[in-house]
């Protein structure tokens, strides 16, 4: 047993920022890197077709290459107690959390946890450097994301973790296929796959809120009780009320839109800017000319450079 006054620590390789790659997210990298694994991206270079114009990584794709080298991997919903484990196992967690500006979500890896200073480390890519980040904070934000957790572990380490009952395997899985499997078969295909999943793992809030996004993008009414499950399994799930406001707005339910977008906000003011700018524009419809500017004014506030800084300038000193 530790002592409540240890801390505990996963020592990560360094690995720049500039390697990353749309296929092989950096905290993929690290961690394949950490169990002995030099992944080269140009394996899947004749992929590139695939993700034309992608600006972000690709999770599936890095988790894939790792399997590739031998790896195995884990998806699934994890707690605060399962990543100190891990890290008392020497395995390192990668989380999914919530991005800020305009970044929705990022990936972040658990090296390490302090009990008596109740911190949760995490990896930063410069020597002797790490992120500590008080656990009532990394817990909220978490819970945004579901809990995601992806582990990625030799097989034989693998072996010891498939004796566990790790929750929503398959669906979480799954749901980070999506953004592959969209662009190489019908949409429809994608949703029927992830439904059956959702028969099997139906409490997982994850992916409903998946779901509920798939038939948003062909604009279904479906999407709103995908939503709607997905909030009422967890309340803190920002990007479904996200979802429901950006629905609601392109058909024009603005009073609806605003609700839904003031329920993200309330989970997560500095969360994504842009959704201050959807917001006003809700507002302005609804007649709410005073509450809109001040979102605009807010939007540039948490996104300085914003591309479209002079038009939103411009609608400011309108209203």
């Amino acid at each position: 047993m530790h002592s409540q006054s240890e801390d505990q620590m996963i020592h990560l390789p360094i690995v720049t920022k500039e390697s990353e790659h749309v296929y092989l997210p950096l905290v993929v990298n690290v961690v394949s890197k950490y169990w002995g694994e030099q992944i080269d991206v140009n394996e899947v270079e004749g992929s590139a077709e695939l993700y034309r114009g992608v600006k972000s990584t690709i999770m599936i794709e890095g988790i894939e290459l790792a399997e590739k080298h031998g790896l195995v991997s884990y998806i699934y919903k994890g707690s605060i107690s399962d990543v100190k484990k891990r890290v008392d196992q020497g395995i390192p967690s990668i989380v999914v959390m919530p991005g800020i500006q305009e970044t929705i979500q990022h990936a972040s890896i658990v090296c390490g946890y302090s009990n008596d200073e109740r911190r949760i480390f995490t990896y930063v890519p410069e020597p002797d450097t790490i992120g500590a980040i008080p656990e009532v904070m990394f817990e909220n934000d978490w819970e945004q994301e579901d809990m995601t957790t992806i582990v990625i572990v030799p097989k034989d380490i693998g072996a010891i973790l498939e004796k566990e009952n790790l929750k929503f395997l398959n669906s979480n899985r799954l749901g980070f296929e999506v953004e592959k499997m969209k662009r190489q078969i019908p949409i429809n295909e994608v949703i029927q796959r992830l439904k059956l999943a959702l028969r099997k793992e139906e409490d997982n809030a994850q992916a409903w809120y998946i779901l509920g996004s798939l038939y948003n993008e062909i604009n279904l009414p479906e999407c709103i009780g995908c939503y709607e499950k997905a909030v009422s399994l967890n309340p803190k799930l920002y990007l479904a009320y996200r979802g429901l406001g950006n629905y609601y707005l392109k058909n024009k339910e603005f009073i609806k839109a605003e609700d839904q977008y003031t329920k993200a906000i309330g989970i997560n003011a500095k969360r994504y800017a842009s959704i201050y700018k959807n917001r006003a524009v809700a507002r302005t419809e609804i007649g709410k000319h005073t509450e809109a500017k001040h979102d605009l004014v807010e939007y540039l506030a948490q996104l300085p450079n914003a591309h479209d800084r002079k038009s939103i300038e411009e609608a400011i000193r309108e209203r």
